[in-house]
């Protein structure tokens, strides 16, 4: 038997890409799952597609403690626990520092960074009580590695890192643990968050080449991965590429 069936796990950012993804794989590995994000047509459609009964959905934006909780709340009033929460909403509009995006900036650090500190709130006291719990998180290879035009994406990405370090630190006596995912370049949607155009159509021609880029399954792998392990094993992160990627 599969050490995620029966886990309870909320997925967060789970309309598209890397979430939906991670939903269909943990679905099939037989977790009980409550999954969110905001466009709720996508969500809909993705439960329906599911044969596994054990899964609901609530529409939440990450950017709101409250929506966030809710989701949350959810888990607890139909399962009674939470074992993971996987942060996995963010956006990259990247670009250059001088072309003074500041809304783009603003939208970043309040989905990117604080995203994911909403989904921590709600579930720490919970998993304190509960004495274990499993927080993941998607990060990015931007989180160890800086290019022109990615200075404050990857900004809140090092900083997603820094505030996971944290909290292993400070919960793990509550047998609370906590793991970042590194994703290299992966066929997403997340070029559509781009708005300079020249970035955007370069990252979605990159996503084109045959033989490089990872697809959202990769990833959902790995989440399996970390998630299978016996509670005695924390695994701090898994920083993944394609093979043929440079940086």
């Amino acid at each position: 038997m599969s050490n995620i069936q029966g886990k309870v796990v909320i997925i967060m950012g789970a309309s598209s890409g890397i979430g939906e993804a991670t939903t269909k794989k943990l679905a099939q590995e037989g977790a009980k799952l409550v999954i969110a994000a905001r466009r709720e047509d996508r969500l809909k459609a993705l439960v329906e597609s599911l044969t596994n009964n054990e899964i609901s959905y609530a529409v939440a934006d990450v950017t709101n403690k409250d929506e966030v909780q809710a989701v949350v709340d959810l888990a607890i009033e139909k399962y009674g626990r939470v074992d993971v929460l996987y942060n996995n909403a963010g956006v990259m509009p990247l670009s250059p520092l001088s072309e003074k995006r500041f809304d783009e900036w603003r939208q970043m650090l309040d989905i990117n960074i604080m995203g994911v500190l909403n989904g921590i709130a709600a579930v720490l006291p919970i998993m304190k009580k509960q004495q274990s719990g499993q927080i993941i998180a998607t990060d990015s290879v931007a989180g160890h590695v800086v290019w022109p035009g990615s200075a404050v994406y990857s900004g809140t990405k090092f900083a997603v890192g820094a505030i996971m370090e944290g909290l292993r630190q400070e919960e793990r006596e509550s047998n609370i643990r906590s793991t970042i995912i590194s994703p290299g370049a992966v066929a997403t949607e997340l070029y559509k968050t781009i708005s300079n155009p020249e970035l955007s159509e370069s990252v979605k021609e990159g996503q084109r080449t045959p033989g490089f880029g990872l697809a959202s399954e990769d990833i959902a792998n790995a989440v399996a991965y970390v998630i299978g392990q016996p509670e005695h094993v924390s695994i701090s992160e898994i920083l993944i590429r394609p093979t043929k990627q440079d940086a």
